[in-house]
């Protein structure tokens, strides 16, 4: 089989990296159009113009799968190619995003119109749609009056390539609990803050929080006003060298924590990627993360939006090491069995077989 990939995000975007590795890794020759440019702005007209160039020397393939961030994409590649099928992996809600979880527009004004339209249409266009959860695609069906039928749920994933179990040798004697993230209100880092301050009696607790995004400033000025001193603050970590970090931690924090709607909608990337490296994780208890995940069997569950509830399971996870090893054995398990690039291109291969008959 062979398909042509086209997406708006770069291809070392993780949801299009695992996904592409994946389809690969099955035997499915895929002609890319794809880009690393830094900006939307010049990354689509690239992406765009290598498409039809596509076109225009005649390649030929079973089938389009439009990827993450594809919704500006799906109209093109219709437009273009009526007689083949589109698989279109949404990953995530712009109407939602920019009008809910970042609220940079109200609903109901023009910009806000305009996301739900792209985010209806391309759905509409497409032949079928892969979403990362049932929760998530219960969202698009709801919000957007989409036949459920269209749609197909595949976990994100992670590279075991790169997150696969590591030793690495620590003197130090702390309890290092990890955390990275881009900031965002989703993520409820504020949460990992305030755990952190009630953890400071336990003086071998050591929390380390990787990032920088729009809420750095107000992470930071919390800290400050609580006088945490148990949180080491790194503005980021090259990806090829985030694993090592992860293999230092005794504990991973995975998420989210907020209680914002989407929140409770998605499996949060970096928890993938805990799992695959055999880590202990604590997730937020929600829909999405009960998908994937049995409380106190692959993953301990917190309440969400409860700095109290994260920092008591820390300290359980802290105090039992059985435990902890237990969780993170069968997380590993789970990882193996459902959230390999290969798992999920097995996955991908029946929808794309599917869909072009």
């Amino acid at each position: 089989m062979r398909i042509l990939f086209i997406s708006g995000r770069e291809p070392t975007y993780t949801r299009n990296a695992v996904i592409l590795k994946g389809l690969k890794k099955c035997g499915i020759e895929v002609i890319e159009c794809t880009d690393c440019s830094k900006s939307y702005a010049v990354r689509y007209p690239k992406v765009i113009i290598n498409f039809l160039l596509k076109l225009m020397r005649k390649d030929t393939f079973d089938a389009v799968f439009v990827g993450f961030f594809g919704q500006p994409l799906v109209k093109i590649v219709r437009k273009a190619l009526k007689d083949k099928s589109i698989v279109f992996d949404a990953f995530l809600s712009a109407y939602d995003t920019m009008c809910f979880e970042r609220k940079n527009f109200r609903p109901n004004s023009i910009a806000g119109k305009f996301f739900y339209w792209l985010d209806k249409s391309s759905c509409e266009i497409a032949d079928t749609i892969i979403l990362d959860t049932n929760a998530h695609i219960d969202y698009f069906v709801n919000t957007f009056n989409l036949p459920k039928e269209k749609f197909h749920r595949v976990f994100v994933g992670a590279d075991d390539e790169y997150f696969y179990p590591r030793n690495v040798e620590r003197n130090d004697g702390k309890f290092r609990v990890f955390y990275y993230g881009t900031y965002r209100p989703l993520q409820g880092i504020e949460y990992i803050i305030k755990a952190a301050k009630l953890l400071e009696p336990y003086e071998d607790i050591e929390f380390i929080v990787v990032g920088k995004g729009p809420e750095r400033g107000k992470i930071d000025k919390l800290a400050r006003d609580l006088n945490v001193k148990n949180v080491r603050f790194i503005d980021w970590i090259p990806y090829e060298k985030l694993p090592v970090e992860i293999a230092k931690s005794d504990v991973c924090l995975g998420g989210h924590f907020s209680n914002i709607d989407k929140a409770k909608r998605v499996i949060a990337g970096k928890t993938f990627q805990f799992i695959a490296m055999k880590k202990p994780v604590i997730v937020g208890d929600n829909p999405a993360n009960r998908e994937l995940f049995e409380d106190r069997e692959n993953a301990l569950f917190v309440e969400i939006a409860n700095s109290d509830a994260l920092a008591k399971g820390i300290l359980e996870l802290r105090e039992n090491e059985d435990f902890r090893e237990n969780i993170a054995e069968k997380g590993y398990r789970t990882f193996m069995e459902k959230c390999t690039p290969e798992a999920i291109g097995r996955e991908l291969y029946c929808i794309i077989r599917e869909v072009v008959g």
